[in-house]
């Protein structure tokens, strides 16, 4: 049955879908970005390989779906906010290095080569058509690109928002370009194309209406009420929206993922940053089931045997390879007046990748007689290269891979003080380790709460077997003042563990300590400030000592370039959590609403232990 034959194809396809990100671990040192695979892998089932997909209505519309729900989410990560990203005076930034500004040269000069090179190729005699061919060359997959800014925690950061703009004019101008050419070659001019407008003045109105809806509490609330367990309103309710806008688009005679895009832009902007629930339960809809399948499907049918059987083909395929990437990696060049040149050329080589549009122009224009069956296979591999090999490049010369949070802290040293360190932070729900030393076996019972790591010296072995290389913080109360400056010294400069904290009353090692960077705690001095809080300050005192009021205080690092910029009356923390100073630059700041919030502010915060959790993940951003 047609039906069987549809589940039997799809199963062979969900089955690579599964296979392919343990795949691509495995190569973790060639760093092959996840598409790629799933790419490859249709190529091994499709007609360049075993010929195992059988082409079915259903397959075909699982595909373009889960293309449509790409440029949705491509939608949903643009920030209008980040755009602008930081510096330490927006005001004083020239406008030479304003992203839009960057990526409107890049595109312009990417245009300009491309039609010289094209009018080229055909004094060579191996193109017809000089405009369609520097359209085709201008295009950039954002198709490729989001899944490898995604994938490795560069799609919210300035560098990443500056090559989805890039990626995002380059696709959509020359679509609608092609459009337009097009349009030309079938029967001359028309005003069809205006249509556009109308969906543009859609997308305004939409806005509005979202804004004021978004602003409604009565139907904000009704809205978290229906989004969990089997309602999921707002999920619900961002599909319909896509399918909407899709169906909108087609119905004016628009490309539908035209309007998948601007409907993710949509909800990015009604439900703000702080929405990540949403996102993740969007992106486990779409990068779980319906982009692999349209990235396997894509490999499947790409057919290399046309393409053999032509030598001019292959003479243009070398020369269309080193076109489409001269035309993007020389422009982005101009990205050095923000980032490194190795930064500069990376992002050349991720934006050279092309992928569904270059094989939608190239179609079309085989359709209209403009290219020959040859060269539209030769237009069909570059793709398949460039969206091949382009990611490859870019994360062997892009930024490193954020590295994974430190999590949980190292006690060195047991005895009293030990115990009640270990029992606070244990109610705070903290992963401690304690390692203890030679003759200090007894306070062991008062350290049931941590794991601990009994060892006969403190050296730079033990330290790591302690997870030294991992934690966030290490509190040294170690009697001997060598010892104590020793194990600080290794902390720092061989573990790099951000927070060091030593306890000594001893001043022949304490400026030693603090050249180190290491926070000194005198037991004598600690302890009259505590005496002297509980005295003149009682109130705040047992808010800060007592954990049974469900209150503490904390800090996080403002990385999140969405909140860079924003006013902190335009910050909604989660539930009770507020803001009780700003360090910034050594300096600390009482906050107002007005007070803006700047990259790399130490935000310090009081709230219940959730507030505080959610607050800190919402300041910190992805990767950290």
């Amino acid at each position: 049955m047609h039906n069987q034959s549809a589940f039997l194809s799809l199963l062979l396809i969900t089955g690579l879908a599964a296979l392919v990100p343990p795949l691509a671990a495995k190569l973790r040192r060639l760093r092959v970005p996840i598409v790629i695979g799933e790419i490859l892998a249709g190529m091994l089932i499709g007609k360049s390989g075993l010929n195992l997909v059988e082409s079915t209505p259903a397959l075909e519309f699982l595909a373009e779906f889960g293309f449509v729900f790409l440029m949705f989410l491509s939608g949903l990560e643009v920030d209008l906010n980040a755009l602008a990203w930081y510096s330490p005076s927006r005001e004083s930034r020239p406008f030479r290095r304003e992203p839009l500004c960057l990526a409107l040269v890049s595109f312009i000069l990417t245009l300009a080569s491309a039609f010289a090179i094209s009018f080229g190729l055909v004094k060579l005699g191996l193109v017809q058509n000089p405009f369609i061919l520097g359209l085709i060359l201008s295009t950039t997959s954002l198709g490729i690109v989001v899944p490898v800014l995604k994938e490795r925690s560069l799609i919210v950061t300035p560098y990443g928002q500056l090559m989805l703009l890039a990626a995002l004019i380059a696709d959509f101008v020359t679509l609608m370009l092609l459009s337009i050419a097009f349009g030309i070659l079938r029967k001359g001019f028309t005003l069809d194309l205006m249509l556009f407008l109308v969906l543009m003045a859609f997308f305004a109105i939409a806005l509005r209406v979202g804004f004021l809806a978004s602003k409604a509490p009565k139907l904000k609330k009704l809205m978290e009420e229906l989004s969990t367990a089997t309602a999921q309103m707002q999920v619900r309710g961002a599909i319909a929206l896509m399918v909407a806008w899709v169906a909108l688009a087609y119905a004016l005679g628009i490309e539908v993922i035209l309007g998948a895009f601007l409907a993710g832009v949509i909800v990015s902007i009604i439900t703000g940053p702080e929405e990540s629930a949403l996102r993740e339960k969007l992106d486990a809809l779409g990068f779980g089931f319906f982009i692999p399948i349209f990235f396997i499907t894509v490999g499947s049918r790409f057919d290399l045997r046309v393409l053999i059987s032509s030598g001019k083909a292959l003479v243009l395929l070398f020369l269309l390879l080193l076109t489409a990437y001269g035309v993007k990696v020389i422009p982005s060049l101009l990205f050095k007046l923000a980032f490194s040149w190795r930064e500069s050329i990376a992002a050349g080589f991720l934006l050279s990748s092309r992928l569904s549009l270059i094989i939608a122009a190239s179609a079309l224009a085989l359709e209209l007689g403009v290219i020959s069956e040859a060269v539209n296979a030769a237009i069909l591999l570059v793709a398949v290269v460039t969206c091949t090999l382009s990611p490859v490049l870019f994360n062997r010369l892009g930024p490193p891979l954020p590295e994974a949070r430190r999590r949980g802290v190292i006690i060195v040293g047991m005895d009293q003080f030990t115990g009640l360190l270990v029992e606070r932070l244990a109610k705070d729900g903290e992963k401690v380790t304690v390692l203890g030393c030679k003759g200090e076996e007894k306070w062991i019972p008062y350290c049931q709460k941590a794991e601990i790591v009994m060892a006969g010296d403190t050296d730079e072995k033990t330290l790591a077997r302690a997870g030294a290389s991992q934690v966030a913080a290490i509190v040294v109360a170690l009697d001997d003042p060598r010892s104590l400056l020793e194990v600080c010294r290794v902390a720092k400069e061989r573990f790099g563990i951000p927070v060091i904290v030593a306890r000594t009353d001893d001043s022949t090692v304490m400026e030693q300590l603090k050249a180190l960077g290491v926070r000194v705690i005198q037991p004598a001095l600690a302890t009259a400030i505590a005496l002297e809080g509980a005295l003149r300050f009682p109130s705040a005192f047992d808010m800060l000592a007592d954990h049974g009021d469900n209150v503490e205080i904390g800090e996080a690092i403002l990385r999140n370039p969405r909140l860079d910029g924003l006013p902190l009356r335009r910050v909604q923390l989660p539930g009770n959590a507020l803001v009780l100073g700003i360090r910034r630059k050594g300096e600390v700041i009482i906050p107002h609403g007005d007070t803006v919030l700047r990259r790399g502010d130490l935000v310090m915060l009081v709230g219940n232990p959730e507030s505080l959790k959610g607050a800190k993940a919402m300041l910190e951003g992805p990767g950290f």
